[in-house]
């Protein structure tokens, strides 16, 4: 048969192999550089699952001083979705991941190897697909719904034999005429790969994080080439990642059982295999109490946006995936309390083999560190950016008081233990609530309370030193019978108004709302003299 007069006939407008190849030369690496991509699809929100993937690929590119080129896999066109690239350039922004290689969200290609967005590489793939028809690899196939999921056709619904399956396959042994008489009637055709096994053989490859597997060599015809002349992802994985020259390839541990046909491809194609590197699953705990993925149906968290919704920073949602990524790295954070992320020796050996399980409180807790070691300063910038999209009001607020607003970040943030109740920017106003707002009061004994907070309100003068301050509430105190002496207090409970620390309490309560709330000096020299005053007769109505 005329492999080469039926590739004409299939694709007479494509550009030779030769042509495609001398505009992507080999890339020049240094020893140990490593080249890996991240290739989402835009068919919605980023998933946590793809950000793992991305950032594993990320890591080993960072560590080598190598390569990571973002592609955007847009070919499954009835599941993209309106801005989702969008949604995959925001995420990576602002977790601070800034490929080598992209296209600008206005079509510029930064970078040699592009375009990288494979709606438009079309041409590149039916070049290779009609090199792989001239070679006697590949043949049309004309059978309806043939884009590579079921065929209408009864014999492919059916499986077949093994081994009788080339003999009768519809359209594997079409002669020249017979293809030529399909086109000129209007028939669509698809571009199937000829497998050259016939079910029998085994194969074996090399994982990185699996090491060897062996498994069953691939024996059908599968799509290459859809009948609107768009690869799926096999087809266009192989080309692309060829092309641009990609050393590893991270992907989801779902793809293992395909690779078999992922290699045949490879060798139809007579390029060389891939790097792989097959990725667990993050998963979590079910009700039933066994493990599932992760799940964007179920599990809000498994949209990356969240995090940004929720204000946790993304260092710490950074850190908390190398926890669950790599065994070394929270040993590494121990001995290394200090240090950024970054100079982390991210090894591919210490990849987990076992599928993860997200934990938001260990997120949480990892989060609270991160948020422990900065400053007032810091504190307010994050909050204000995170405010500035997710809460107009509060941003509006803290605008227009800013000082005030660093004075209020930095109750117990300084000193050998600085707080670590805030994991996420969200949190923030709700904590620090009777700063921002006047309180809510509860009080149990209102006559008692009224008592106290009544003289204090008579006697107080703004304190510029604590000793002067916290003289003045004993004082206070004293007149209305609470006992200045604790043990005294102790041993005769009865005999007082209550003792210095309920003293303490009142004005606690009149200020924040709250029994237990940061020092009391601390808070007054914050809110300033007009509003103590302010809250304290309030208090009282």
């Amino acid at each position: 048969m005329d492999y080469k007069k039926i590739a004409d006939l299939l694709f007479p407008n494509a550009k030779d192999v030769n042509q495609i190849e001398s505009l992507y030369p080999k890339r020049q690496l240094k020893e140990g550089q490593v080249v890996s991509r991240f290739a989402p699809s835009p068919t919605g929100f980023m998933h946590i699952g793809n950000f793992f993937q991305m950032f594993i690929s990320y890591n080993l590119t960072r560590v080598t001083d190598g390569i990571f080129f973002l592609r955007i896999e847009d070919t499954d066109f009835k599941r993209e979705k309106k801005d989702a690239v969008n949604v995959v350039y925001e995420v990576l922004k602002k977790f601070g991941i800034k490929p080598d290689e992209y296209q600008t969200l206005d079509g510029v290609d930064i970078g040699d190897y592009g375009p990288y967005v494979q709606s438009q590489r079309l041409e590149i793939y039916q070049t290779y697909a009609k090199k792989l028809v001239a070679e006697g690899k590949a043949f049309p196939c004309f059978c309806r719904k043939t884009e590579g999921k079921e065929d209408v056709l009864k014999l492919r619904e059916t499986k077949f034999n093994e081994d009788d399956e080339k003999e009768y396959d519809p359209c594997r042994n079409l002669t020249f005429e017979e293809i030529k008489q399909k086109i000129e009637n209007g028939e669509k055709f698809a571009i199937r790969l000829k497998t050259k096994n016939t079910g029998k053989e085994r194969i074996k490859f090399y994982d990185l994080i699996k090491g060897e597997i062996e498994a069953k060599a691939n024996a059908k015809d599968f799509v290459i080439l859809k009948n609107d002349g768009v690869p799926p992802y096999a087809f266009a994985h192989a080309i692309d990642d060829t092309l641009m020259g990609t050393t590893i390839v991270v992907r989801g541990e779902e793809y293992i059982s395909s690779t078999p046909a992922h290699l045949e491809l490879f060798d139809a194609l007579g390029f060389k295999h891939p790097t792989y590197c097959h990725n667990p699953l993050i998963c979590k705990i079910g009700e039933n109490g066994n493990r599932r993925k992760i799940s964007k149906r179920f599990d809000e968290e498994a949209d990356m946006r969240y995090y940004f919704e929720q204000g946790y920073p993304e260092t710490a949602v950074l850190e908390y995936l190398l926890n669950i990524i790599n065994s070394g790295f929270e040993i590494w954070r121990a001995n290394n309390p200090d240090k950024p992320w970054q100079e982390f020796k991210f090894g591919v050996k210490e990849i987990t083999t076992v599928a993860p399980i997200f934990d938001l409180v260990k997120l949480n807790d990892i989060s609270k560190n991160v948020i422990a070691k900065m400053s007032a300063q810091q504190v307010y910038e994050n909050v204000l950016n995170w405010a500035k999209d997710y809460d107009k009001v509060f941003y509006k607020f803290l605008v227009e008081n800013k000082e005030y607003a660093i004075k209020v970040f930095n109750i117990d943030r300084e000193g050998p233990k600085p707080r670590k109740d805030i994991y996420k920017w969200s949190m923030i106003e709700d904590t620090f609530d009777y700063m921002f707002h006047k309180p809510k009061l509860l009080i149990e004994d209102k006559a008692k309370f009224n008592a106290f907070i009544s003289s204090y309100l008579d006697e107080f003068t703004f304190p510029k030193e604590k000793e002067e301050w916290f003289a003045k509430v004993k004082e206070v105190a004293g007149k209305l019978g609470y006992a200045l002496d604790n043990k005294q207090y102790k041993l005769n409970p009865e005999k007082f108004a209550g003792n210095v620390a309920k003293a303490c309490e009142h004005i606690r309560i009149a200020l924040t709302g709250r029994k237990d709330a940061p020092d009391l000096f601390e808070l007054i020299q914050i809110l300033g003299e007009e509003e103590v005053k302010a809250r304290l007769k309030s208090s009282l109505d």
